[in-house]
Order: C-alpha cells, then structure tokens, then sequence
C-alpha cells in the first residue's frame, strides 16, 4: 500500500481546483473522481450553459469547462481515479481511504464531494425528459438563460430558499409561481413578506406540480390542487425545484464534526476541519453560495492550507 502525500475526494470546480494548485506545489495529489455516484466532474457535468464563470464572455457548456480544469490540473501532475470513494479511516495518520478497488493512505486529504440537489420525481422532469430543457434547481445558476427570460417561471418548494430563488427569478420572468403544498410558507417572516408583496411573484396554495409538458424545452405545467384533486394547465418557460440539498459526506461516518444539516464544518474563513490534515472545500462545507466560482476560491484554500500543513509537518 503507497502512502500518498495528498488525496483530494471529490471533482468537479473545488477538487479540480485544488488538484491544481496542489499539483503545482508538487505535492503529486491523487483525485477520486467518483463514478457511481455521479459523473466526474460534479454538478456542472450536468449544466448547459454556463454564463456565469470569469474568463468566458460568451458563455460555455459545464463539461467543457470541468474539461478545462481537469485537463489544467492534469498538466502538473494530478493523477485520477474514476472511483467512488466508500469510506475512510480518519482515527489515525496516515489516513486510510477505501474505494471499490482498494484501501489508500494519504498523510493529508481534501473533501470535495459536493452537494446533490434535490428533486422531485415528476413526471416531464427526469433526467432524458426536461431536465436541463426547462427544468433546473438553481435558478441563481440558470435562471438569467435564454430560455427563461419574459416567460412564467414556477418555483416548487415553500421554504427561504424557494422564496430567494423566485424574487431572483422576477429579474427577467414575466411571472413567477410558487408551487406549495401547503396552506402557508416554512419560510421566515420577512421572506414571506417579501414574496405575498411582490408584483411578478403568486403563490399556488395546496398545490403540486403533476406533470411538466412541452416539445424541445418546456412548455406548460400541470398543476394538482391537493384538496379538490382538480388540474389546470398553465404556460410555462421553466420550472425550477428549490427543495434543498443532500451534501454528500455519508462516506465520513461521523468522523468530523458536520452541522445540523450535514454540510461539512469548517473553521470560519479557512478550509480547515475538526480533524487535523483533513480540509474540506466547495459545495460540501458550503451551504449559502454554492456557485462554481465560490467552490473554485475555495479548492484553492484547502490546497493551501494542505500545502502549509505538509511543510509544517516535515
């Protein structure tokens, strides 16, 4: 068993990133790139266009830039697995990471696992159905698109996040509904405040979304009144879900110290964990932004921070 200097867990902007400025530190890293548990490269793998990353004008698709970070850090030296690591042994140096192919050890590691968003399974909103055609869930990332401007927008979720994402969306949709399931919003007084008084945004009370309909992209919604069962089809130009995410630190087993809602903790303003030599960085640790360009800033600080740790260390 070799022992590597660095293992980053974790692709897409924050584990390539930290790859890179690991690899340029020749620190040599080792990056689990996953497989089963999603497509090497993250979330972005599964994005269209992407507007909003420094250094592209015109825009470009998510896995042509996760491409353009993988292929930079490659160039110095990162090495890659497309393996899913499984679980890890953080109870003593050197750390041992277990992935379906065999047990490694790292003197120090980054998490980089990211977060999953979660959807609903509706009908018309499943992956080779309108997924990414019309239906997302980010409307920060998408929602300035195209595709969305000037049309009715339905945002499904009833909490703060689902009100942010639908006044977002007021920038440049016709109308915004929020779809709820309720009688009222889990939201805090002051967003809910901000919603009922905005002029673009109406909320669909005991609603759901039944199904999502259109040709190329989408189209219309069917929407389900919860109480009378009836249905009404209305136009749309997309549906975003705002139903919160899954971060993925399950592989952990505990063994650092996670917030209530399983995000990774981390001494404020550093990568660092509660477990010495081990950082973490992007959408993993970071439940307010989660933007590529935020977890990119971040993969550079746990390399870093990693670096300076080794150096002390030796």
């Amino acid at each position: 068993m070799s022992l590597e200097k660095l293992i980053i867990i974790g692709s897409g902007p924050a584990g390539y990133t930290a790859a890179l400025y690991a690899a340029r530190a020749n620190l040599k890293p080792l990056l689990f790139e996953g497989f089963f548990s999603g497509p090497a490269g993250g979330q972005l793998m599964t994005t269209t266009e992407v507007e909003n990353y420094p250094g592209f004008p015109a825009g470009i698709t998510g896995p042509e830039l996760m491409k353009e970070f993988r292929d930079q850090a490659e160039r110095f030296g990162t090495r890659y697995l497309q393996e899913d690591v499984v679980s890890c042994d953080l109870s003593q140096s050197p750390f041992k990471v277990v992935s379906k192919s065999g047990t490694y050890e790292a003197e120090c590691l980054i998490i980089a696992t990211g977060a999953t968003a979660k959807r609903l399974d509706i009908k018309g909103t499943r992956d080779g159905e309108f997924w990414n055609r019309g239906v997302s869930a980010c409307a920060v990332c998408d929602g300035a698109a195209p595709l969305f401007r000037e049309k009715s927008l339905f945002v499904v979720g009833g909490g703060d996040s689902a009100v942010e994402e639908a006044v977002f969306l007021t920038h440049y949709a016709s109308r915004v509904y929020i779809v709820h399931r309720r009688d009222e919003l889990r939201a805090s007084k002051i967003m809910i405040k901000r919603a009922l008084s905005h002029p673009k945004v109406e909320v669909l009370w005991n609603s759901v979304v039944d199904e999502v309909k259109g040709g190329k992209v989408v189209e219309s919604v069917v929407i389900k009144n919860v109480k009378t069962g009836a249905l009404e089809t209305m136009p749309a130009g997309g549906l975003f879900f705002a139903v919160g995410h899954l971060p993925n630190t399950a592989f952990l087993n505990g063994q650092i110290e996670l917030h209530p809602n399983d995000y990774i903790k981390v001494v404020p303003g550093t990568a660092k964990t509660s477990r010495d030599g081990v950082f973490a960085a992007g959408d993993v640790q970071d439940f307010n932004y989660r933007q590529a360009v935020t977890a990119a800033g971040s993969g550079c600080m746990a390399a870093l921070e990693a670096e300076r740790w080794l150096a002390a260390r030796e």
